[in-house]
C-alpha cells in the first residue's frame, strides 16, 4: 500500500501531520464533520505526546453557505492554507453537474503537484476528476451519481460498488458513511491497527471494513426471528485462533452456508470468508504492534496457520511485510500506551 503520513518538506518529521479540508459553496456538512471528528479531535486516551493530526478548514471566500443553506461557515482559513497541508480532504456537495470554482480546482492541482495526499469524501471525487487528477486511475463515488460521473469523466476507471479506493496518493470514498471507513483506513495506514481501533471505539464504529465491500447493503425488514449477525461475529472474534471455517460459522448460526453467505452479503456487504480473513489479519497487526516478534506465534494466535500465509495476507492487506510493519508500528515506533 503506497503512501504514508509524512510531513511536508521543510517541517520536522516529528511535527503533527497537517490536514486541510476545503469547504466550498454547497459542501455537505456531514463530510466536513467526519474529517474534523477523525483528524481534528484531541485524543488523550492514546497517551501520545502530540496530536495525531492538525486540521485546518479553508474556504475560497470569507463566508460559505453549506448544503441547502443550513449552515454558513465564517472565519475559516483562506484557500492557500492547502499549501501547508500533508493531506487535503475534499468533501462532496450535491450539485455535481455545476463546475467547481477555478481557484478550488487550482488548489487541488497545486496540492497534488507537490506530492501531498488527497482524499475525496462522497461526491468530492467529482472535484478531483474535474481537476484532471483521476484520468486513467481507479476511483469511486456515491452510487446514485455513478452514471453522471461516467458521463462527465469517462477517462476515470470508476468502481461504483465499493466503499473506497486507495490509489496511494489519492483516495476516494463512496457515500457519507463510507467516509468514516476511508478515514479509519487512513488512520490505520498512518498509525497502525491499534490506534485505528482506539479511534473507532471512540466513534462507536466498526474498526475495519475493507474498501472492496459493497456500497449498497440491503436492509430488509426483519422477520420475527432476530437474524442479526452480531452474536455470531462476537463468537467468531473470540475464536480466531481456532481453525474456523465458513461451515463452522454456519453451524453455529444454525443455518446453511448458502444462507449465511446471503446474510453476510445483505448485512455486511462481504462474504463470510473475507470477513474472517480480515479479522485475522487485524488481530495479527495488533499482536505485531504489541511486540510479538515470532511470526509463527502470531500466525497461530490469529488463525492464519503459517508464517508464510501471514506474510502473504499482511502484505495484501497493508502493503507491508511483517518486518516493515513492525518497524513502522511496533513497540518503540511511537509513544502510545494503550490498554
Amino acid at each position: 500500500m503506497p503512501g504514508s503520513s509524512v510531513p511536508a518538506p521543510g517541517r520536522p518529521s516529528s511535527a503533527p501531520h497537517r490536514v486541510a479540508v476545503i469547504v466550498d459553496e454547497g459542501t455537505n456538512p456531514f463530510e466536513v464533520g467526519v474529517a474534523t471528528e477523525l483528524f481534528g479531535l484531541p485524543r488523550p486516551e492514546l497517551g501520545l505526546p502530540q496530536p495525531l493530526y492538525e486540521v485546518t478548514l479553508c474556504t475560497p471566500t470569507r463566508d460559505v453557505r453549506m448544503n441547502h443553506g443550513f449552515f454558513t461557515l465564517t472565519g475559516a482559513a483562506p484557500l492557500d492554507a492547502v499549501d501547508d497541508a500533508d493531506t487535503l480532504v475534499v468533501p462532496g456537495r450535491p450539485d455535481n453537474v455545476v463546475p467547481r470554482r477555478p481557484d478550488v480546482l487550482d488548489a487541488v492541482r497545486r496540492t497534488h503537484a507537490r506530492g501531498a495526499r488527497i482524499l475525496s469524501l462522497c461526491t468530492g471525487s467529482f472535484a478531483l476528476a474535474e481537476a484532471g487528477l483521476l484520468d486513467g486511475r481507479r476511483a469511486t463515488t456515491h452510487w446514485m451519481w455513478a452514471d453522471t460521473f461516467r458521463r462527465l469523466h469517462p477517462r476515470v476507471r470508476l468502481e461504483p460498488d465499493v466503499l473506497y479506493v486507495d490509489e496511494g496518493d489519492i483516495l476516494t470514498a463512496a457515500g457519507s458513511a463510507a467516509a468514516l471507513d476511508l478515514g479509519l483506513h487512513v488512520v490505520r495506514r498512518d498509525h497502525g491497527a491499534e490506534v485505528a481501533g482506539a479511534v473507532s471505539r471512540r466513534l462507536v464504529f466498526a474498526a475495519h471494513r475493507d474498501g472492496g465491500q459493497r456500497q449498497f447493503v440491503e436492509r430488509p425488514l426483519p422477520d420475527v426471528r432476530d437474524e442479526s449477525l452480531g452474536p455470531l461475529l462476537a463468537w467468531a472474534q473470540e475464536r480466531l485462533a481456532e481453525p474456523l471455517s465458513v461451515a463452522d460459522l454456519a453451524a453455529h448460526a444454525a443455518v446453511s452456508p448458502a444462507t449465511l453467505h446471503r446474510r453476510f452479503r445483505a448485512q455486511l456487504g462481504t462474504t463470510p470468508l473475507a470477513w474472517l480473513t480480515g479479522e485475522r489479519v487485524a488481530l495479527a497487526c495488533r499482536l505485531i504492534e504489541r511486540g510479538e516478534r515470532r511470526l509463527d506465534v502470531v500466525a497461530a494466535r490469529c488463525g492464519l496457520g503459517t508464517a508464510a500465509n501471514l506474510r502473504t495476507r499482511l502484505r495484501r492487506e497493508t502493503g507491508l511485510s511483517p518486518s516493515a510493519y513492525r518497524r513502522r508500528f511496533g513497540a518503540g515506533a511511537g509513544e502510545a500506551v494503550l490498554a
